[in-house]
């Protein structure tokens, strides 16, 4: 998955973004109100890691709550991102404000990274609708392994391979445009262009020829992952 972790804290931001980055997650940080809105605007995220109480800049500090500004925008414009909202506060009101604002979960710090890790997980198969394996004929999706298999044998893949797929079996039969497939898996500061997606794609559906799965094109649409009867 690909995580934006909004945390002003550097000690714990750091820990989470090694902790998720190990579970073969790729993770965005932003630790002010500023630095979310910006990549949350700008990237395509799985879920969010939102802390409450944010400085407006490295220099400034906010009034308590100044994450749910940052969630009622992204809320305000659409966004329907599933968000984990992280705060030392646990009173009941401030819970209520966070789901109110349209969090869809709440931990209370501190807590443990396994169970951050978990919830995310949670969160992301309750938005796609998907369970922990998904199947499309003889491929599997493992999504706790982090690893496909196919015909019964784990099937690794470099990892811009291994994320289109990932992308495309989300649910399967879900018609991804290539705008989405680029956005999600650019890099910070480092867009994937319309070639280099095609170059990824043809490379599938080369190593996907006879296995009983193909991805296909719809002109104008974008790609599908179906079973090839």
């Amino acid at each position: 998955m690909r995580i934006l972790v909004v945390e002003d804290d550097p000690v714990l931001q750091q820990a989470m973004a090694r902790s998720l980055a190990q579970a073969g997650h790729r993770v965005e940080l932003a630790s002010s109100v500023d630095e979310a809105n910006h990549w949350w605007r700008v990237q395509v995220f799985d879920a969010v890691l939102l802390d409450l109480n944010l400085p407006l800049t490295h220099h400034e500090r906010s009034g308590l709550g100044s994450g749910l500004a940052v969630l009622r925008a992204a809320r305000a414009r659409g966004d329907q991102t599933p968000v984990l909202v992280l705060t030392a506060r646990d009173r009941t009101e401030e819970r209520i404000a966070g789901l109110d604002a349209g969090a869809d979960d709440y931990l209370g710090k501190p807590f443990d990274l396994a169970e951050v890790e978990a919830r995310l997980r949670a969160l992301a198969r309750r938005a796609s609708g998907t369970g922990d394996k998904v199947l499309v004929g003889q491929l599997i999706l493992d999504r706790p392994a982090g690893r496909f298999f196919l015909a019964g044998q784990p099937w690794d893949l470099p990892a811009r391979e291994f994320g289109v797929l990932c992308e495309l079996m989300t649910p399967p039969g879900r018609v991804v445009s290539k705008r989405d497939l680029s956005k999600r898996l650019s890099e910070a500061g480092e867009a994937l262009g319309d070639n280099a997606l095609e170059a990824f794609v043809s490379r599938l559906r080369r190593k996907l020829a006879g296995s009983g799965v193909a991805i296909r094109t719809l002109r104008g649409l974008g790609y599908v992952l179906e079973e090839d009867c």
